[in-house]
């Protein structure tokens, strides 16, 4: 049996820009993308801890070092710049595998710096 688990997550990103004319997905800083493991392309989950919204999009690579954590197309309705949210990406294992896998969790500050990884 394959279970859906929690394998990346990036914990009170800030959002930095929202884009409403836009194709849609969340536009994130590259070097949070490889701390993280979460890639380009990538489906996520976003949570709003402002707004208590929860949306599914998916990554674009932003400029790294940049700090961006973007909302762009349909979503942006659901997020303002400023809002804190958690991005969440999943991944598909056996039972086996998931009893002893540890996701990647990034803690972030205001600038979407990590000051904390677990």
């Amino acid at each position: 049996m394959q279970l859906r688990m929690l394998r990346a997550k990036l914990h009170q990103a800030r959002v930095t820009e929202t884009h409403l004319h836009y194709h849609g997905s969340i536009t994130i800083d590259r070097e949070l993308l490889s701390r993280s493991g979460l890639l380009a392309g990538e489906c996520v989950d976003v949570a709003n801890l402002s707004s208590g919204s929860r949306f599914t999009t998916y990554i674009i690579a932003g400029e790294s070092g940049s700090g961006v954590i973007g909302i762009n197309g349909a979503a942006a309705r659901l997020c303002e710049v400023g809002d804190r949210v958690i991005v969440l990406g999943y991944a598909l294992m056996e039972e086996s595998e998931a009893r002893d896998f540890r996701p990647k969790v990034l803690i972030l500050d205001e600038q979407n710096q990590v000051t904390e990884e677990i």
